[in-house]
């Protein structure tokens, strides 16, 4: 590997200085993207972040530094430094900080592209986007689509992850990504707003499976529909079934960032929030049997996919709520230790120049032995909400709200017409309670998971399948008639 002498000299010098642990990553994202508006070229741009990070323990305290010089020079004075502040935190500790034992690994891996990026040219690339703004204007049909934002992404990201426990990981994860963001709007019913990205690892085979320009025309007139026809959603109690985008989010949000074990310990209070879970709330009951989470960062094709963290650990399946129980929290091996634990190889960074945190890989809910039809086959009167057009939660991701964009009424066990805005507003342990069953039908989105202070945003799926909920008060939109 051309940096692997570079990265050993770092952790050479941080032993020979004291520290008790050093870690050397070397991190590169090579990028390129197309955008547009309205069929028309934005950009092309090309994107290049090459660096090593370097992190030591000494005397109970980390000390982070980075450099984007790679020369022995600009090392030698990037672990100096991340030593010197290692020695001045230790001062202002109140716990020492340890890690836990760790059997990380000494591979090399990568995941193959069957279509590379060269393999579709930029001319062709560029038609993408003329192609679907041609396709969208015309799938509306009364509305009009008033603009089109639309990208392509393409990343390389390639790693070594040396450390004085006997680490040596090496990944090259090639990404793709396609999205598009849309309004469609009518002069008497309003307008409508979509956004929607596709990602994951591979190449430009995604392409032929995302298929993005029927998707973007399908999309509209959906939309379109939704904003003429849609109907105020029902005020009595009724059952609701959520669909696997709008599952994805919630176990997202309500179960995997919650689940992080640096957030239950109070490090992200003043930056992404804090968590309703207390370290002893291990074991307790959350919801139902139906109720399991999994955060799988092995999964291939995934936009979150490793196969070792930035600490060395081998990755595997977190089961974070299982039937309905808390079962396992997110680790590094710092908080490992404290909750006396093995590392799950939760440890991720966003480049060069940003630490290892605690991260979510691709979260999702598990799914049932229902199909769909059995699914809402005994709801008398209900609504299936398929996507969500807002939502939010609060700090310690209890108490949440979501508004659906694509929604049907469910009547005598099929649906019917289109409802508009439903607002579904619940508590976490009130979500997982009340699911009651789930298809088999499992599906992921994509998305960039933003947590840290610097902000670092990496790449995740979120899924599950569609999901039933007896007992739901559904709210409506302020002004929806």
């Amino acid at each position: 590997m051309p940096y692997e002498d570079v990265l050993l000299y770092a952790i050479g010098i941080a032993e020979r200085l004291g520290a008790a642990y050093a870690e050397a990553r070397y991190h590169r994202i090579s990028t390129f993207s197309i955008s547009a508006q309205n069929g028309e070229l934005l950009e092309v741009g090309r994107g290049l972040s090459e660096g090593v990070g370097i992190r030591v323990l000494v005397n109970g305290a980390l000390g982070f530094a980075s450099t984007n010089e790679l020369s022995r020079e600009s090392i030698r004075e990037a672990v100096e430094t991340a030593f010197k502040l290692a020695k001045v935190h230790a001062g202002l500790m109140k716990k020492p900080i340890e890690f836990s034992e760790a059997n990380t690994g000494r591979v090399k891996y990568s995941v193959l592209r069957k279509k590379p990026f060269d393999a579709m040219s930029l001319e062709d690339k560029i038609k993408l986007h003329a192609e679907s703004w041609n396709r969208a204007k015309e799938a509306a049909k009364e509305a009009k689509v008033s603009v089109l934002f639309s990208f392509v992404n393409e990343s390389l990201e390639e790693k070594i992850v040396v450390n004085t426990d006997g680490a040596f990981v090496a990944s090259s994860i090639p990404r793709m990504g396609f999205g598009y963001n849309f309004v469609v709007s009518h002069p008497q019913k309003g307008t409508i707003q979509r956004y929607f990205s596709y990602r994951a690892c591979g190449g430009l085979e995604w392409l032929d499976v995302w298929q993005p320009v029927s998707a973007v025309a399908s999309e509209v007139e959906t939309c379109e529909r939704v904003l003429i026809e849609g109907k105020k959603p029902p005020t009595d109690v009724v059952d609701v079934v959520l669909g696997s985008e709008v599952v994805g989010l919630i176990v997202h949000e309500s179960c995997g960032h919650p689940s992080e074990a640096d957030r239950i310990l109070g490090r992200e209070a003043a930056q992404a929030g804090k968590s309703f879970i207390k370290p002893e709330m291990l074991g307790e009951r959350i919801g139902s049997e139906y109720a399991t989470v999994i955060d799988d960062p092995t999964m291939p094709g995934s936009n979150g996919f490793y196969l070792y963290d930035d600490e060395g650990v081998p990755a595997r399946p977190r089961y974070l709520y299982k039937e309905g129980v808390i079962n396992e929290f997110l680790h590094n091996r710092w908080t490992a230790r404290v909750f006396g634990v093995e590392s799950n190889a939760s440890a991720r960074s966003m480049d060069y120049r940003s630490e290892p945190i605690i991260r979510m890989a691709n979260t999702y809910f598990k799914p049932g032995d229902y199909t769909f039809e059995e699914l809402i086959e005994d709801i008398k009167l209900g609504v299936y909400i398929k996507s969500y057009m807002e939502w939010n939660i609060d700090d310690e991701r209890w108490s949440q709200r979501y508004v659906g964009l694509e929604a049907y009424l469910i009547e005598n066990g099929e649906l019917t017409s289109l409802v508009r805005n439903p607002v579904f507003e619940v508590t976490t342990k009130a979500f997982y309670s009340k699911v009651d069953g789930a298809d088999k039908d499992l599906k992921f989105y994509a998305g960039v998971c933003g947590k840290g202070e610097p902000a670092q945003g990496v790449p995740v799926w979120f899924g599950g399948p569609n999901v039933r909920l007896r007992g739901i008060k559904l709210g409506v939109v302020p002004g929806e008639k």
